[in-house]
């Protein structure tokens, strides 16, 4: 415990890392949803209708429309400079196919460099779309009472409910994921960062150095896997616990499932990290080696894309890396609601990388171990015979 207070790069990574950046991601997307992404328009047709419908699309909460353009250039050179995310474009024979009965068109232009600007232009643009045809049902059919009115409307009555998260928000889908994610990589990242010191403390750079505190291979991990686990049950406690409740993110799911979830978790993270560790030979190796890994994570967990969308090779990459099945346990307990039987899948999985990377974090302390001790005797020798 005494080299991780007396090592301000792993205090960084172990204490400061897992406060400061679910906090700072969680105030980022805390609106969960965009508003009034700003938008101009293109009205080729200039009729009461047109009108009415770039009304009825600025009076909407996801778009405000900030410029009337003459033409389409005139709105590309706006969204080239930034000023508007999205072009609504009415063509000129907008109400004569109406008039005829035939179907016609609305186009909009969106800038996808933000896949949010593309929700909020569709969702504005459909619903107004879809009021507008309601009324053209209801001119159209001629009917004579309200309920006759109803019907032509809408013949079949549907609700949408978004389960599990209501906002149909951005932060309450990626946070939980991103959260479990923060756990892993500053805990493998400090790991990792306390291996390479001590490397560069001792005159041999060996990761265990031989002395009389030194010997016994389980008291070794033992020893480490309680302080990191100390450290990162509190860290968990904060992340998991205080952070949901702060930004009023989902948080439906049992406390003690989830403590009883992520034992498995952190120990699986904690002997891979020493496995890894093992040859780690300087300090900022660990940032090489895990930092990058970040945004890949994320992307073959199955959270922002389909697991079975993922090819199999991916899929078997992932599998190395505890957060693959942590991140779908979580959202399954936390924000679903579901028991330790609904993801027993992913628990197993976790206790079985937690004994596999245990046995092969044994392995490699035993080698070092057995490598340092050849060196120290051989080092001895050498003195021995420069002294004689």
């Amino acid at each position: 415990m005494g080299m991780v207070f007396k090592d301000e790069g792993v205090m960084l990574f172990f204490l400061v890392v897992p406060i400061f950046y679910p906090i700072v991601y969680s105030m980022i997307y805390t609106s969960e949803t965009i508003r009034e992404v700003p938008a101009v328009v293109v009205d080729d047709s200039r009729s009461a209708l047109s009108r009415e419908y770039i009304r009825k699309v600025d009076a909407t909460a996801e778009l405000h429309i900030i410029s009337y353009c003459a033409n389409m250039q005139e709105a590309r050179e706006i969204m080239r400079q930034r000023e508007a995310y999205g072009i609504i474009y009415i063509p000129r024979n907008f109400v004569k196919d109406i008039a005829q009965g035939k179907q016609t068109h609305v186009n909009i232009f969106c800038d996808m460099s933000g896949l949010l600007y593309y929700k909020a232009m569709l969702m504005a643009n459909t619903n107004v779309s879809l009021n507008i045809n309601a009324d053209i049902k209801k001119q159209l059919a001629q009917n004579t009472t309200n309920r006759q009115d109803e019907v032509t409307i809408k013949p079949i009555a549907s609700e949408d409910i978004n389960l599990y998260n209501p906002q149909a928000g951005i932060a309450s889908f990626l946070l939980p994921g991103v959260l479990v994610l923060i756990i892993q990589q500053t805990l493998l990242l400090g790991i990792a960062m306390m291996a390479g010191t001590s490397r560069e403390r001792n005159r041999l750079h060996e990761l265990i150095p031989v002395g009389r505190h030194n010997h016994g291979l389980l008291r070794i991990v033992l020893a480490k896997t309680s302080v990191y686990l100390t450290i990162y049950v509190v860290q968990s406690v904060f992340c998991f616990g205080v952070v949901p409740r702060i930004f009023s993110l989902p948080q439906i799911g049992n406390p003690v499932t989830l403590v009883f979830f992520f034992l498995p978790f952190l120990l699986a993270v904690i002997f891979f990290g020493m496995t890894v560790s093992a040859v780690v030979r300087e300090r900022e190796n660990g940032v090489l080696i895990f930092v990058f890994t970040s945004v890949i994570l994320i992307f073959i967990s199955g959270l922002s894309w389909p697991s079975a969308a993922i090819p199999g090779y991916w899929k078997l990459f992932s599998y190395i890396f505890p957060s693959t099945f942590a991140i779908n346990g979580y959202v399954h307990i936390n924000n679903m609601g579901a028991s330790l039987l609904d993801v027993r899948k992913e628990w197993d999985a976790l206790w079985l990388q937690a004994a596999f990377y245990f046995f092969t974090c044994c392995l490699s302390y035993r080698y070092k171990i057995l490598a340092a001790r050849i060196r120290t005797y051989k080092d001895y020798r050498v003195r021995r015979k420069v002294e004689s």
